[in-house]
């Protein structure tokens, strides 16, 4: 398994040029196609007719769009071309949280960009990272808002609980991990496996992608009263210096609602480097 098709999704914030880059440097190490999906979020025209003194606005906002649309068009093109890799562009007019995951089922990789609250720009649509974790059906790639990143991989942390969208992360960074220096495994400690006898945790998971050439260390960590799951993860691989946490995507939606695990809306709202999840 290899990620043969990477899609990133650019729009017109800051951080647009950093994903494609982290696009590009992974479509060369697999040899891989990139689709960079324009998406971003629209207001529909009518908000502006009923304000008072906002009559020109929206003419004047689809100007700048459309410019800025096409300075992230001619860069993707460049960029392409300088990286020698093969790639196409796609606009799409629809809401980013429902093209982005109908796109992603056609990529074997997604790159998307965790919500920053300092560039309105990067506002596409309400949860849209956790949304594409949770509905596209691929892993995706989340880029922190804040930091560059020269290498991502290298070093791979994968959070691991035995759980079903951990197990479906581990298997879907398979190419990640073959390639990497050093793979870390943390398992949260808790005393009720040792009182059962079961096997150290992250020991079964290890042995399975041996299988596939990943040597990996296994680690376990105790939860405290004071320490969520996901603050003591976020902390062990600032220990390690892990480049990359695989974790499982935890959540679903009820009416109205996206409900989501702790650690992954830990992660979603705090994380320092990028981080792989599958739901």
């Amino acid at each position: 398994m290899s990620y043969k098709t990477i899609l990133v999704h650019l729009d017109t914030s800051v951080r647009a040029h950093p994903r494609l880059e982290a696009a590009l440097q992974l479509a060369r190490r697999f040899d891989a196609h990139v689709i960079g999906l324009f998406a971003v979020f629209e207001p529909a025209p009518r908000a502006f007719e009923v304000m008072a003194g906002t009559a020109g606005y929206y003419e004047q906002h689809a100007a700048m769009r459309s410019e800025q649309r096409g300075a992230i068009e001619r860069l993707f093109h460049a960029e392409i071309k300088r990286a020698a890799v093969s790639g196409e562009w796609v606009e799409t007019h629809e809401r980013a949280n429902h093209a982005v995951p109908r796109y992603a089922r056609c990529a074997d990789l997604v790159i998307a960009g965790q919500d920053d609250p300092s560039d309105p720009e990067s506002y596409v649509g309400d949860h849209f990272p956790e949304t594409v974790v949770l509905s596209s059906g691929r892993p995706v790639l989340l880029l922190p808002y804040t930091g560059f990143f020269s290498s991502i991989g290298q070093h791979p942390m994968i959070a691991w609980d035995g759980g079903r969208e951990a197990t479906r992360a581990v298997h879907d960074a398979l190419p990640f991990l073959k390639g990497a220096e050093r793979v870390s495994i943390v398992s949260i400690d808790t005393a009720r496996g040792e009182a059962r006898g079961d096997p150290i945790p992250g020991a079964d998971i290890a042995a399975c992608i041996a299988r596939h050439g990943v040597k990996a260390e296994v680690l376990s960590a105790g939860i405290t009263s004071d320490t969520s799951a996901g603050e003591l993860l976020l902390s062990r691989a600032a220990d390690l210096g892990a480049d990359l946490v695989v974790m499982g995507g935890y959540g679903h939606a009820r009416w109205q609602e996206l409900v989501l695990g702790g650690a992954t809306k830990t992660f979603l709202a705090a994380m320092t480097v990028p981080v792989l999840m599958s739901h």
